[in-house]
């Protein structure tokens, strides 16, 4: 009976460390592949980048950025974008623009267009992801850091936090409410 015990014993030692690594590890992959979700899915609601010629690939946080994109602007954009997403501990930008049609050094306007084309996707990204607040039902934009929601919404509370949420996101110098609340909800 002791051989078995010892055995049993051996055995657990063995194994129960091997368990925990492969359970780390499944965990590891799983916030890889959450973060490349969330990364696919911010360039591909930015109306600005084709994501089709932009592949993400997530290592330990580490997301590379590799494909075609049409201007310096729009790599530098699709970098900011995935830059801000929680969990990414840095960005690697490999993509490859194939035209040069606009210059190295970005314009003051371009820097402008950039940063509001950033501010737009983020707070839609975050409103959509927002369980309590109808993202579908929000319109957002922005010039020149203002961010502007219009759309319909079911209460004050949900408008609020709508409200928070723009506020909340970098960038934005203000934010101007033009949303209402269904008189039928």
């Amino acid at each position: 009976m002791n051989s078995k015990m010892t055995k049993t014993a051996i055995a657990l030692a063995v194994l129960i460390p091997a368990f925990t690594v492969s359970a780390q590890d499944w965990k590891d992959d799983a916030k890889d592949a959450w973060i490349d979700g969330k990364a696919e899915t911010v360039l591909l609601l930015n109306t600005n980048l084709n994501n089709f010629d932009i592949n993400t690939d997530v290592t330990d946080g580490k997301v590379v950025l590799t494909g075609k994109v049409d201007s310096d602007v729009d790599k530098a954009l699709a970098a900011e974008l995935v830059e801000g997403i929680d969990g990414v501990e840095s960005v690697e930008n490999k993509l490859t623009v194939m035209s040069n049609s606009s210059s190295k050094d970005a314009s003051d306007e371009d820097g402008q267009v950039l940063t509001d084309t950033k501010i737009t996707t983020v707070v839609k990204t975050r409103l959509l992801f927002e369980s309590e607040v109808s993202g579908t039902n929000i319109e957002v934009t922005t010039k020149e850091g203002v961010v502007t929601l219009e759309g319909t919404l079911e209460s004050e509370a949900e408008k609020d936090l709508a409200l928070a949420i723009a506020r909340n996101t970098d960038d934005v110098k203000r934010v101007v409410d033009n949303l209402k609340i269904d008189a039928n909800s």
